[in-house]
C-alpha cells in the first residue's frame, strides 16, 4: 500500500469550493495544489506531476473532457476522479472513455472524497507492480500498458474503462466475474446507474472483440459475465 503524502491537483472554477476543499484536505495531510480552468489544468498537470487529479467537468477555457482527453495522450496511470454535478448517463459514460477512475456527484462529503482519493491510488500504485501486462484472447493480443488490441497486424487503442474491465475479465477467464466485484472495483459502488454503464462498455468490447468468432463475453443473467474462449 502506498503510505507517503498523496499529492493532488484539484482543478474547480468554483473557487470557494475550491479552498473547502483545499483546507480541508490540507489538514488531513494531502498535499494539494489547485487549478481554477481547464488550461491553467493541463499545464499544471505536466508541472505538478501529481498522485491524482481531481477536477470538474464545465470550467471555462477548457472543459474537464478535453482536458483529460489531451493528458491520457501521453499519461495513462494517474488516477483521475471527475467532480460533476451532471449526472446524464452519457456524461458519466463519457467520461469514463476518456480515462476517467472514477466520479463524484456534488454535493458530496469531503469523508467520502478522500476516502476515494486514497483508494485510487492505492489501486494505481498496485497496478504499477503487476507485471502481467499482456494477455492472448484468440487471435487478439492484448497490451495492458499500451491499453491496445492488436489482430491481424491492425491495432486499435481502447478507452482506460474499456482496457480495465477487460484486463479483469482475462485475469478471470472462463470464471463468472460478479457484475457487483467489478462495480466496487473499478467504480467503487455498485449503482444501479453503474450497473447500465457497465453494460455500455461490456456491449462495446463484444463489438471490439468480433473479429474472431471463438471470443464470447457470455452474460451470465442477474449474477454477472464470463469471457469465454472456444478451442
Amino acid at each position: 500500500m502506498k503510505e507517503d503524502i498523496i499529492k493532488v491537483l484539484l482543478i474547480e472554477d468554483e473557487k470557494t469550493l475550491a479552498m473547502i476543499i483545499h483546507d480541508t484536505l490540507s489538514e488531513q495531510g494531502f498535499d494539494i495544489s489547485l487549478a481554477y480552468d481547464g488550461e491553467e489544468g493541463l499545464r499544471s498537470f505536466f508541472e505538478e506531476k501529481p498522485d491524482v487529479l481531481v477536477t470538474d467537468i464545465m470550467m471555462p477555457k477548457m472543459d474537464g473532457f478535453e482536458m483529460v482527453h489531451r493528458i491520457r495522450q501521453t499519461d495513462q496511470k494517474t488516477p483521475i476522479l471527475f467532480l460533476t454535478a451532471r449526472s446524464a448517463m452519457n456524461d458519466v459514460v463519457e467520461g469514463f472513455e476518456l480515462g476517467a477512475n472514477d466520479y463524484l456527484k456534488k454535493p458530496f462529503g469531503m469523508q467520502e472524497l478522500m476516502i476515494r482519493l486514497k483508494a485510487l491510488v492505492n489501486k494505481a500504485y498496485i497496478k504499477e507492480k503487476d507485471t502481467e501486462t499482456c494477455h492472448e484472447i484468440g487471435n487478439y493480443h492484448f497490451d495492458t500498458i499500451t491499453q491496445c488490441l492488436n489482430f491481424a497486424g491492425i491495432k486499435e487503442e481502447l478507452s482506460h474503462r474499456e482496457s480495465e474491465i477487460l484486463r479483469y475479465l482475462c485475469e478471470n477467464r472462463n470464471q463468472i466475474v460478479y457484475t457487483q466485484n467489478i462495480l466496487l472495483e473499478l467504480w467503487g459502488d455498485d449503482s444501479f446507474f453503474n450497473t447500465r454503464s457497465l453494460h455500455v462498455f461490456i456491449t462495446k468490447l463484444r463489438h471490439k472483440l468480433s473479429g474472431d468468432e471463438r471470443i464470447k463475453i457470455v452474460n451470465v443473467r442477474g449474477t454477472g459475465y464470463k469471457l469465454i474462449v472456444d478451442e
